[in-house]
């Protein structure tokens, strides 16, 4: 009987030790953590959070977990999080470029790799692996060398801007403020709508309120152009070709470049949303015992003009329907 029980009692501690294994057996998927800002931000956003999640899925070897926030504060808490919940990597697109440092030191430390999309921080290179980022500041660059090639009598312009403090805003600002440092264009007002239309619609329309004259509208982006051009549009003030206020807009949206067909507005900036399967990429070479040779990979962007584009421009680069 004794026997018995001594075999009853091993098999019974064996199928405990089983089941405790059992319950904290790797599942095999790679563990990410995505730190995004929400897709309502914009028509980009959209487009990017849908492309990060037809990539990393289940079904391609990932246990995704998400976090969306406009507030680098926020942002940070998530990541401090991910470190916690003991993730494979973290895929980040900051909300501001600094603030960085200590967090990705605790990721690294903690041996998570950390990967940049869509925009760049300011942070040592050495805490994250790669970045997969659009070039803001070319994109701010490309649009005001359009903007000064149109040889207006007189740059009067009106300056919304993004997020203050994140990448897209930096790089698209810096490029203008140094026209309006040099002289060369004047900077009726300069305010952030932080990306949102129905605020860019109420800078203009204090605009139009004090009886300034403007003649550009250099919105960060296509949102916020939209918003701007409903203020003209109310006030009777035209736009576009031929129109008495240039409008610009970034992003690409497909219903913005249509405007652009229609010679509502002027000009457009291409911003890729497209990161995730170079990511993927990246991290499954990783996953491999690959190691990764390229730090930065930036996307290839170029501006759109209401005189040149085309209904394949718009099937082509456009976003969203």
């Amino acid at each position: 009987m004794k026997k018995i029980l001594c075999i009853l009692v091993i098999l019974l501690a064996s199928g405990t030790v089983a089941l405790f294994a059992g319950g904290q057996q790797d599942s095999g998927l790679i563990k990410v953590g995505i730190i995004n800002n929400p897709p309502s931000e914009s028509g980009y956003r959209a487009a990017n959070v849908a492309d990060f999640e037809k990539v990393f899925t289940k079904e391609n070897g990932y246990e995704v977990s998400t976090f969306y926030s406009l507030k680098n504060d926020e942002q940070l808490n998530a990541a401090s999080q991910f470190i916690t919940d003991q993730v494979d990597y973290i895929l980040l697109s900051a909300a501001a470029t600094d603030g960085w440092d200590s967090v990705l030191s605790n990721a690294k430390e903690a041996g998570i790799k950390v990967f940049l999309f869509d925009r760049m921080i300011n942070a040592d290179p050495s805490l994250y692996e790669a970045a997969v980022v659009s070039d803001m500041a070319n994109q701010g660059d490309t649009a005001v060398s359009w903007l000064k090639a149109q040889n207006l009598p007189e740059y009067n312009v009106i300056h919304i801007q993004g997020a203050m403090g994140s990448d897209a805003q930096i790089g698209r600002t810096n490029a203008l403020e140094a026209k309006f440092k040099a002289g060369t264009m004047n900077k009726v007002v300069q305010q952030t709508a932080t990306w949102d239309e129905a605020e860019a619609k109420k800078i203009v329309e204090s605009v139009i309120n004090s009886g300034e004259d403007f003649n550009v509208i250099y919105a960060e982006n296509d949102g916020m152009a939209k918003g701007a051009v409903a203020a003209l549009d109310e006030a009777g003030i035209t736009h576009g070709v031929d129109g008495e206020v240039v409008v610009m807009g970034f992003d690409c949206n497909k219903w913005a470049l249509r405007e652009l067909l229609a010679g509502n507005w002027n000009y457009d900036g291409q911003c890729s949303p497209f990161q995730a399967a170079v990511i993927d990429k990246m991290i499954k070479k990783i996953e491999a015992g690959g190691t990764i040779d390229t730090k930065k990979v930036i996307s290839e962007e170029k501006g759109f003009d209401a005189e040149t584009i085309t209904q394949d421009d718009i099937d082509t680069y456009g976003l969203g329907e």
